[in-house]
């Protein structure tokens, strides 16, 4: 059995990065979303256990000292972190698997599993990110600064990811992040099982 690929998506918030994960979720096969753990409050809309899993930050140290996560990191003074079941199970069954997580969680997951895809999502501009945080509903001027300043810093990391997507058309953008996925199913890297079949084959013959 292939093993199932990771495709890490990060970028700043307000990028659209979760909902553009969300579309490829419904869109492609043999691809889940992985769940992370966070300790903020949910958003209107978010469900425990589809868009995250709500926990108290005691609850989130007591799953550090047990070394549960993959990655964890602080992100805008909240905990969040992936768990290391989710990436294990995904990989041994074949399935490919999406996870939506901050620059931070990214060079982590890199640094213990090596392999993987590596997604950055953005608007083109600077000024495009600000105008989407303004109209987001329940947070203040003082939190949308802190927000837009910590994307400067992402920003930075840019050019440690394979790939750039520009999500200022979300259809164009889900479009192009199907396009990596597929591309990447395809690399001769992730045909292993395929060619040795073949090669079997052929020797028995």
């Amino acid at each position: 059995m292939t093993q199932g690929i990771l495709f890490v998506v990060s970028g700043p918030s307000g990028s659209g990065k979760t909902t553009l994960t969300r579309r490829i979720i419904e869109m492609l096969d043999n691809v889940r979303f992985s769940v992370s753990f966070t300790t903020r409050e949910p958003r209107p809309g978010e469900v425990d256990g589809v868009d995250y899993r709500f926990v108290s930050r005691e609850e989130f140290e007591e799953m550090i000292r047990e070394n549960m996560f993959a990655e964890w990191a602080v992100v805008h003074g909240h905990f969040y972190g992936t768990p290391i079941y989710e990436i294990e199970r995904a990989r041994s069954c074949g399935v490919d698997l999406i996870l939506d997580i901050d620059i931070q969680g990214a060079k982590t997951i890199k640094e213990r599993y090596g392999s993987g895809v590596y997604i950055f999502v953005t608007p083109s501009s600077f000024e495009a990110l600000r105008e989407r945080l303004l109209k987001r509903k329940g947070e203040g001027m003082a939190e949308i600064e802190k927000r837009l300043e910590n994307a400067r810093r992402e920003m930075e990391e840019i050019c440690s990811y394979d790939y750039i997507i520009i999500n200022d058309r979300l259809d164009e953008a889900v479009e192009n992040l199907v396009s990596v996925i597929r591309a990447e199913r395809c690399r001769k890297e992730r045909a292993v099982n395929l060619l040795k079949d073949f090669k079997d084959k052929l020797c028995y013959d």
